[in-house]
């Protein structure tokens, strides 16, 4: 009897032994397969932004066990056609290893396409079983467009100046773009595209790129002062842009003061006056306004012009004016020299006319009975005196 209470209780010691060592075993591994140690967080859970703009999550990884975790990292799209890219240390990354009780940083960087709607759009990131919902608030709706644009579309210069433009050319669409370049000028232009230091007359723009496009107008040698519009077109057979910029064109101011046949002298007699045809030449580009006619001449000589002032005289043109050349009337034979000049506020011209100088007949007259008289008067002494 008491042999067997000895056997039964070895039995009960027994079984306590094994499952106190159980218990045991379990919990002495029960830090090294401690479910849930891995935390996700990044303070920025829902981030807003327009399309084709990219969006940066700084997202830290806790392991909050006491020994290393091993993290596989993936990211659900939640079948969004977004770009994405995570990094760490500045590579792409998709298995961490973290020390208990410390932190890795891992980056993530989302692109919002050009082509999207106004809304919510869900994402996941996973790590170590554990998943951290991100969201993104597209904020205006997307487009498919190309822009051409330039900061100074307005320049101004003389007719022989070159006008050079700078304009940027922005592809916003999800595909890398060729546009051909083209420009609408006026017949005589010259406009030439180049990219660089190389002319073009098509440029390549990545998905959602621009491109630097430097615009050269040359004018026509004929070019009339004014503004002139040039619209500019960047295109393909999906998209195009187009812009306008303008040249101001101030012209030069050049004239010419002449006579119809181009001959600088005249005669006139003592006294009497010559009347010269003159032609003023506007040989600029620009008008010439209040063209004043004047002249430099010999002592107690007179000029007068009709008209005395021009009103306008166009780019090629002409006009003629009459001047009216007195010499003095005491003036003797021989050369003289009139300055004539045609003036408007932008520029002048001039010409020097030699005038030559005849004596009266009238004097001649008087000259020839003068010597007559003298004569005569000799001849009547001869008489008297000869006489005797």
């Amino acid at each position: 009897m008491l042999q067997a209470c000895r056997k039964t209780g070895y039995k009960w010691l027994l079984a306590l032994g094994i499952a106190f060592g159980t218990v045991s075993a379990g919990l002495g591994a029960l830090p090294a397969a401690a479910a849930g140690s891995v935390e996700l967080y990044t303070p920025y859970l829902q981030l807003s932004a327009p399309p084709g703009d990219s969006i940066a999550y700084s997202i830290d990884v806790i392991n909050h066990g006491s020994s290393t975790e091993t993290v596989d990292l993936g990211f659900d799209t939640k079948g969004n056609k977004w770009d994405y890219e995570l990094t760490a240390g500045g590579r792409t990354v998709s298995k961490l290893a973290v020390k208990g009780g410390e932190t890795q940083t891992v980056n993530l960087q989302l692109d919002v396409p050009l082509e999207i709607n106004k809304g919510v759009y869900q994402f996941q990131l996973n790590a170590g079983g554990e998943a951290l919902p991100l969201a993104v608030q597209v904020s205006e709706q997307g487009t498919f467009r190309t822009e051409l644009t330039t900061d100074q579309p307005n320049i101004q210069g003389h007719s022989d100046s070159t006008f050079t433009f700078s304009a940027t050319l922005r592809n916003r669409t999800a595909e890398k773009q060729t546009y051909a370049l083209a420009a609408k000028a006026e017949t005589g232009w010259d406009v030439t595209f180049s990219d660089g230091s190389n002319s073009v007359t098509s440029v390549d723009v990545d998905p959602n790129g621009e491109k630097s496009i430097t615009i050269t107008a040359k004018p026509p040698e004929s070019v009339k002062a004014g503004k002139y519009d040039i619209p500019i077109t960047a295109s393909n057979n999906s998209t195009s842009a187009n812009t306008t910029v303008e040249a101001v064109v101030t012209g030069t101011y050049n004239m010419t003061l002449s006579t119809p046949n181009d001959l600088l002298s005249t005669h006139v007699t003592a006294g009497s006056q010559r009347k010269v045809d003159l032609v003023v030449t506007n040989t600029g580009s620009a008008e010439l306004k209040q063209v004043a006619m004047s002249a430099d001449t010999p002592t107690d000589w007179e000029v007068t012009f009709e008209p005395s002032t021009i009103d306008s005289i166009q780019p090629g043109q002409t006009a003629h004016v009459q001047a009216t050349i007195k010499a003095d009337k005491k003036a003797l034979a021989g050369d003289y020299v009139v300055n004539v000049n045609a003036a408007a506020p932008e520029k002048s011209a001039n010409a020097q006319f030699r005038v030559a100088v005849k004596s009266s007949v009238l004097w001649g007259w008087i000259g020839i009975v003068i010597i007559l008289a003298v004569i005569g008067g000799i001849y009547g002494l001869f008489r008297k005196f000869g006489r005797r």
